[in-house]
């Protein structure tokens, strides 16, 4: 399918994508939203950035267009996502594309005051977005039931798993109907995942695109093997050698993230911190500021990083290798979105050497190696 016209959406949908600039549907959305639509349950396959964001808010918003309006605190359809910048990012697509019909949307997680929360639940609501734990304690404070959720949808599940969000996921969904429409999105399928939606999901389509170990084919990926010690000098030659467009750096820890930050400071490069110890405030101002231009390298913890949907990100640097493989792709494809080329370099000391030969084996590829600009090719670390 090449248009959105031929998905069977609604004409004031139809409207809504159009003032929103989607041109095409990506491969998610032309296998999702079919199934969606008649109302089946969708098991979907997919990293993010594919799209998957209006594979399941357009046929939520179709069926919302129809039937009962907006209840106090009973919203008609529940979005569960790992962190505070996914949720945040699904609220944004929900608001646009729902502006037209009226569509209300409450994003709710922790990092601030629930009062404000509660009180955007009570005046009613269709649909709520939602980090599990605050999710929860709303429900526990009766500012929200469950009881009228006639769609439900679980959005990188996988990184669920990674938060320990499983059984708070399971209380949750057992206070939704039983009669309802499910739909559940994961990068990967671990034992425990493939679990969890087995019980979920009633006669699910499946619909897979982009394998976990298929990177973004025009991110250039490269690795240079350094000390430790020396990783804090690499980093300010790399950020010095590509001064226009926006640097995304990866650290494994929440200090490593502040560490880099302090140090990129002394070196004369200005960066923003965005981990789980910022408050909200903070991480927003960060994200603005970085979407914005203001600030060119943004420093992240893979946890923190899931939601920044940024344009325009042509460097990914790790400064630490993730012990987890499939965080490797899913950290390089911050850039290359939309079409555009990026590049990805890593930074692997000899304790690292482990996680790289496990991504190699992921992505069935070998990253090539280079050098700093200007220095011969470095000794294996």
């Amino acid at each position: 399918m090449t248009s959105f016209s031929d998905l069977g959406l609604s004409i004031p949908l139809l409207k809504a994508v159009a003032g929103a600039q989607y041109t095409a549907p990506t491969p998610i959305q032309a296998q999702a939203i079919p199934p969606a639509l008649a109302g089946r349950d969708v098991l979907g396959i997919a990293q993010t950035g594919t799209g998957k964001t209006a594979a399941f808010a357009l046929p939520i918003l179709e069926r919302l267009r129809q039937g009962t309006r907006a209840a106090p605190s009973a919203p008609r359809a529940l979005i569960l996502a790992p962190t505070r910048e996914l949720a945040a990012q699904i609220g944004e697509s929900f608001r646009l594309l729902g502006r037209a019909m009226g569509t209300r949307v409450a994003v709710v997680f922790g990092g601030v005051p629930k009062g404000r929360q509660a009180r955007a639940l009570a005046g009613g609501i269709d649909v709520v977005v939602a980090t599990p734990g605050r999710l929860l304690d709303l429900m526990g404070d009766r500012a929200l039931r469950l009881d009228r959720v006639e769609a439900l949808v679980l959005d990188e599940a996988d990184h669920m798993l990674d938060l320990g969000f499983i059984v708070p996921i399971r209380r949750i969904v057992q206070h939704v109907p039983a009669q309802r429409q499910t739909m559940f999105f994961s990068a990967t399928m671990p034992k425990e995942i493939s679990s969890l939606a087995d019980a979920m999901l009633r006669d699910p389509a499946r619909v897979a695109v982009t394998p976990v170990a298929t990177t973004a084919e025009k991110v250039e990926q490269r690795v240079i093997f350094v000390a430790q010690s020396e990783k804090r000098r690499a980093l300010a030659r790399l950020l010095g050698g590509h001064a226009q467009g926006r640097t995304l750096v990866f650290t494994r820890t929440k200090h490593g993230a502040d560490r880099v930050v302090k140090h990129l400071a002394e070196d004369g490069i200005a960066a923003e911190a965005i981990h789980g110890n910022k408050s909200q405030s903070q991480r927003e101002r960060a994200l603005t500021a970085f979407r914005s231009g203001r600030t060119r390298v943004l420093v992240a913890t893979d946890i923190a990083a899931r939601g920044i949907d940024v344009t325009g990100i042509d460097h990914v640097i790790n400064f630490e290798l993730p012990n987890v493989p499939e965080s490797y792709v899913h950290r390089i494809g911050r850039t290359a979105r939309a079409g555009a080329g990026g590049a990805a370099i890593s930074l692997c000391d000899g304790a690292e050497r482990a996680f790289l030969r496990d991504i190699e084996r992921l992505i069935r590829g070998k990253v090539e190696a280079m050098t700093l600009p200007g220095e011969a090719m470095a000794r294996a670390a």
